[in-house]
């Protein structure tokens, strides 16, 4: 069975974000609303007060104590740099307005392209059957195809179309690597509300805790390995000790959102966010 795990796990782990080869993107085209996350007020297309003429933020190093702790939250795994480099071949968007809109139009787009790319990616990483190898390797070649199409091409998309297959193959991977053929009522917990929950120490293995809310719950020292993560909203969750370095489909930005230490043990490709202690 050919599982060519260190090709999918490297591509799993070259999704990063370079700011330095993007045009200020996430700090452009993105609606903000403010909250606690963000300072301000900012409609999609308008900069930041904080873009600076070189792209950089003026405020990079003080985000957090300033008001946009959302900033250091956000994570394009790499979008921003494509739809600027490569989609835009490197044209600044301050050429023109037209020119503008079109690149702000894009970069949501692409992230999204991105984001179930890097999700194919981990998927191809585990022993899954033959079946469903092949077609988690043909769904992430026609998204990386998919990505190198023009900007028109990338605007005519229908995303929702598109996600559809991709969520399929998904959620058979996850079904084949938690159960190992031991289906169990106790491990689908999809959409569970936990908010605030103490699950400190608790044994979560394999769970299905996809959409789950667990905003500020306490899952310090809690085992989370196996555990299917897909749209969890871990705002503030406290990860202190605990083990996710086998969790399944787990973001940068989930990360960045939670709270915890030297001692959580992470995927390999997830970089340990400076706010944790």
């Amino acid at each position: 069975m050919p599982h060519h795990t260190s090709m999918s796990i490297k591509i799993r782990e070259s999704l990063q974000a370079d700011c330095q080869s993007c045009f200020g993107l996430c700090c452009t085209a993105l609606n903000i609303v403010a909250s606690s996350d963000f300072a301000v007020n900012k409609p999609a297309g308008k900069p930041c007060p904080n873009l600076q003429e070189d792209y950089r933020c003026r405020i990079h190093n003080k985000l957090r104590d300033t008001g946009f702790k959302g900033c250091t939250v956000f994570d394009c795994l790499g979008a921003g740099q494509h739809v600027s480099q490569i989609t835009f071949k490197g044209q600044d968007w301050r050429q023109s307005q037209e020119h503008a809109d079109r690149m702000f139009q894009v970069f949501p787009i692409m992230e999204q392209l991105y984001e179930m790319i890097a999700y194919l990616a981990e998927a191809l990483s585990y022993k899954v059957n033959n079946t469903l190898y092949k077609q988690l390797l043909t769904q992430l070649e026609q998204l990386q195809q998919i990505t190198e199409c023009d900007a028109d091409a990338l605007l005519a998309l229908d995303i929702i179309t598109i996600r559809m297959p991709v969520n399929t193959l998904l959620l058979k991977t996850s079904e084949q690597i938690r159960l190992k053929g031991k289906p169990s009522k106790k491990l689908n917990q999809r959409g569970a509300d936990w908010m605030g929950k103490n699950l400190q120490g608790k044994d979560l293995r394999a769970i299905d805790l996809r959409g789950s809310y667990l905003i500020a719950a306490n899952l310090q020292h809690a085992d989370l390995r196996e555990v299917d993560f897909i749209g969890a909203d871990l705002r503030d969750a406290n990860l202190c000790g605990a083990d996710l370095s086998t969790s399944m489909f787990l973001t940068q930005m989930q990360i960045n959102a939670a709270q915890g230490d030297h001692s959580t043990k992470l995927p390999s490709y997830l970089k340990r966010p400076a706010h944790w202690h």
